[in-house]
């Protein structure tokens, strides 16, 4: 058993010897890389013990806080980073910024609810998505982010490995799996088939939010089969919220804005 010695009247380089090699035994890097700082604001503020002790301890348990988000954001693959405080709603007014401020809270999540965003390419769903993922990680949720083709591609994979049990165990037990780009592709008959069970896996257990450009009455195109298709939108539909974006699209008017400012200034 490994013991730290002890002496009375440690210098201060002793000391801040004694509480480096303990914060690595223990496991407290933040502590261990915040003490000094926070020694002597201790001291200029004249900190009770009480207030020093709290002070170190909730600098650890905040990093660590952080340090799960960033791990959780990590592991829910988002293609790249999104928030809510980057989208510009004024470019956009077809959504409205109370709804999706309410939608951060998670607790359609904790309801195990699901939401579907519709509307044209360069209208903010996958910004909003992402932005939404990004939010119920930080917040503690599982999250995993795919593409609609990829979801099933892997799917279909899977079966031909005999590993679809598993793998479709594996995106259940997410709080929030997001599909993106749901429709821009025909989907043949197995492909849809092994979706409708990721999403019956799902159902009433885990949230699952969407994005399309699609409209669900031109879902048909995506899943030739009316009945399959109007099942998979019952899943994606029930208790959740509809959110359409529109069809003008806000990165081209932010592009064309742009351009014509030079020769405004011109």
């Amino acid at each position: 058993m490994t013991t730290l010695p002890r002496q009375q009247g440690l210098t201060e380089q002793a000391a801040d010897t004694a509480i480096d090699t303990a914060c690595r035994l223990l496991r407290l890097p933040s502590i261990r890389n915040e003490f000094s700082d926070i020694a002597d604001r201790a001291i200029k503020d004249q900190m009770t013990y009480r207030g020093f002790l709290a002070e170190l301890l909730m600098t650890e348990c905040d990093d660590r806080a952080r340090r799960r988000s960033e791990r959780r954001i990590k592991a829910a693959g988002f293609p790249r980073e999104k928030s809510l405080r980057s989208f510009d709603f004024d470019a956009n007014p077809n959504i409205d910024p109370a709804t999706i401020h309410t939608l951060a809270s998670c607790e359609w999540i904790k309801k195990s609810q699901p939401l579907c965003l519709i509307g044209d390419s360069g209208t903010g769903k996958s910004h909003m998505l992402i932005a939404l993922g990004t939010e119920a990680a930080m917040k503690g949720y599982r999250v995993r982010y795919t593409l609609a083709t990829k979801l099933v591609n892997e799917l279909v994979e899977a079966a031909d490995e005999k590993q679809l049990n598993k793998t479709i165990a594996r995106y259940g037990r997410v709080d929030l799996l997001c599909i993106d780009e749901l429709g821009y592709m025909e989907l043949d008959r197995h492909g849809a088939e092994l979706l409708f069970q990721v999403l019956t896996e799902r159902e009433e257990k885990n949230s699952v939010a969407i994005a399309s450009n699609e409209s669900f009455g031109g879902w048909t195109k995506t899943f030739t089969d009316p009945r399959l298709c109007a099942a998979i939108v019952d899943r994606l539909t029930f208790n959740g919220t509809i959110i359409e974006t529109g069809t003008d699209s806000y990165r081209l008017a932010s592009t064309r804005a742009r351009a014509e400012e030079p020769a405004k200034a011109g």
